[in-house]
């Protein structure tokens, strides 16, 4: 027959064995991690200005998530930043989409929007969209109105 302590120590072990699958699973939900990105392609885009945009941020279709932002580097070459995002595989996208970084509220977090194009032509997983457009920067543009050059007058 089993001990008091024996059975004690067993129902601890299976409580910290569940504890430990439940923090394993929401880690993996909530941080939006994928073991396998086979249900996902990977595009690249060339932009002169990346202001804030960083690793793990959203790639957004008409509002909604469709994928995340995977690498950022510096071409040093054309002096051009190169950010590598994932899209879903579903997502048919044509060679003049048009993708820009946007930020979600006042000060929130920054995103890359697609805009998809109408030509037909489909980009193949690797291939470069070179239509792109900087995130605007509030503080040129406060900086602007507040010194009274964004009103139009000459």
């Amino acid at each position: 027959m089993v001990s008091n302590q024996r059975r004690i120590e067993i129902v601890v072990g299976v409580f910290v064995l569940v504890a430990l699958i439940c923090v394993g699973y929401l880690t993996i939900k909530l941080g939006d991690f994928q073991l396998l990105e086979s249900n996902s392609y990977r595009l690249k885009a060339r932009f002169s200005n990346v202001g804030g945009l960083s690793e793990g941020n959203a790639v957004r279709l008409s509002g909604v998530n469709v994928g995340r932002v995977n690498n950022i580097r510096l071409d040093q070459e054309r002096f051009a930043v190169i950010v590598t995002f994932s899209v879903k595989k579903g997502i048919k996208l044509s060679d003049d989409t048009m993708v820009s970084i946007k930020t979600s509220g006042l000060i929130g977090d920054k995103y890359i929007s697609i805009s998809p194009g109408g030509s037909g032509i489909p980009l193949e997983p690797g291939d470069t969209i070179i239509d792109t457009q900087p995130p605007i920067n509030i503080q040129d543009l406060i900086s602007k109105y507040a010194f009274g050059e964004a009103s139009g007058e000459d």
